[in-house]
């Protein structure tokens, strides 16, 4: 592997969203790939903190609905319920081929900050995209809909300390030209040498 090889890989990187998967099955063997390079990400104390709930096939409907009554049951009791929002979280996990509930599993001794451990995580979270990439699949990090509702770690059978990070949706994208836009580093960076 060269540098450049690196550069492209890094530079190739997608969120490529549910809508635009072709709803082709992604082989399990390139799911575990993702899950092993994961395994990969730099750990504080090596925590390794990083957990992972594999949603594919029928196991989609049920992330579909547990989603969906840990939104309606938090909404509800707090009066912004959106009907239109419920039957989303019903009907979009069933766009992906599968979907990787990404946690946090907190340190017993707690000897690492919170925010390393969750940064452990998010590195663990690009390993798989970048597996994504190499395979020319699509991935999208959702943080939205339940992601942060703490009703959601005991209807996920996470422990209170857990933390949900995200729900990596997987899929096989449509042919598409997709282009990066960043702004230059040079923007983003101050030099000290003296």
């Amino acid at each position: 592997m060269t540098p450049q090889d690196v550069r492209t890989l890094l530079q190739s990187r997608r969120s490529i969203f549910p809508k635009d998967y072709t709803g082709e099955v992604v082989d399990d063997a390139v799911i575990h790939e993702m899950l092993e390079n994961a395994n990969w990400a730099p750990t504080h104390k090596f925590t390794e903190p990083w957990r992972f709930i594999v949603y594919s096939g029928d196991g989609r409907r049920m992330l579909a609905s547990i989603q969906a009554e840990v939104y309606k049951q938090v909404t509800q009791r707090d009066g912004t319920f959106k009907e239109d929002r419920y039957n989303n979280l019903l009907t979009k996990p069933l766009e992906s081929s599968h979907i990787i509930l990404a946690y946090m599993k907190r340190d017993e001794k707690k000897s690492v900050p919170e925010i390393e451990e969750a940064g452990a995580v998010f590195c663990a979270v690009q390993n798989m995209y970048l597996t994504a990439t190499a395979y020319q699949i699509g991935c999208y990090l959702s943080t939205g809909g339940v992601t942060y509702f703490p009703e959601a770690r005991k209807a996920f059978g996470l422990a209170n300390d857990d933390r949900i990070i995200g729900f990596l949706h997987v899929g096989i994208p449509k042919p598409a030209t997709r282009t990066g836009r960043r702004k230059p580093v040079e923007g983003k960076i101050r030099w000290v040498k003296e």
